[in-house]
């Protein structure tokens, strides 16, 4: 079994007061209550779930780090909306800069490459530490697939949260009227997680203390 390379304490200490010194000011006066709940229970879920398991199963640093950048980009949608988020908005003037015919706020896009892009890391850490499996094809296939059951499951949420709420769950939905924007979404999450991997993982068996063939 891997053994996680965990950040130092101060590390994680300095990770953990980001995240929650985000979240506590996203909270203070968001632009829509329900949907601001909506994007960050899943840092309210997480945040102490992993201190709790911390002293047994901690993370390693290249993980924690993934973990709380994905949880500023979720804070930062909710408290604007995915539609309206400033940094969204700066993406699309840079997009337009450059040439390119960019008309959406494209920070629901970013979401949903960050919703395949750390989730394959996650999958892949858990894999390796709690089961026989080894980096090879099995492995990236099973986080590849993870990240995108995932992202389907998400967009199942928003259909709920459509059927529930009908029109008070726009902001939510953040579709910024693209008929296609449940496949974008689930196209982006694929194309996230398969570059996680590529990107990242000499590194995480490396944090993880695995050896690779040479």
């Amino acid at each position: 079994m891997a053994i996680a390379r965990p950040p130092r304490r101060i590390e994680a200490w300095l990770l953990v007061l980001v995240v929650a010194g985000a979240l506590l000011a996203s909270a203070v006066a968001p632009a829509d209550r329900m949907t601001w709940f909506m994007e960050v229970v899943w840092v309210i879920v997480a945040l102490p779930l992993i201190a709790w398991r911390w002293r047994a199963f901690p993370l390693t640093l290249l993980l924690s780090c993934l973990l709380a950048l994905h949880a500023l980009v979720l804070i930062h949608g909710g408290a604007y909306t995915y539609a309206e988020t400033p940094l969204g908005f700066a993406m699309r003037d840079a997009f337009r800069a450059m040439g390119f015919d960019a008309v959406r706020n494209p920070w629901d896009r970013l979401g949903h490459v960050m919703q395949g892009f750390v989730p394959a890391l996650l999958a892949r850490e858990l894999l390796l530490r709690c089961t026989p499996l080894r980096p090879g094809a099995w492995l990236t296939y099973l986080c590849i697939a993870a990240a995108l059951s995932f992202s389907a499951f998400f967009e199942m949420l928003e259909w709920w949260a459509a059927l529930a709420y009908g029109a008070d769950a726009d902001a939510f939905l953040a579709t910024q009227g693209d008929v296609w924007d449940t496949q974008w979404d689930m196209f982006l999450c694929l194309c996230g997680a398969c570059v996680s991997l590529l990107l990242w993982s000499r590194l995480h068996d490396r944090q993880l203390g695995l050896r690779r063939d040479s």
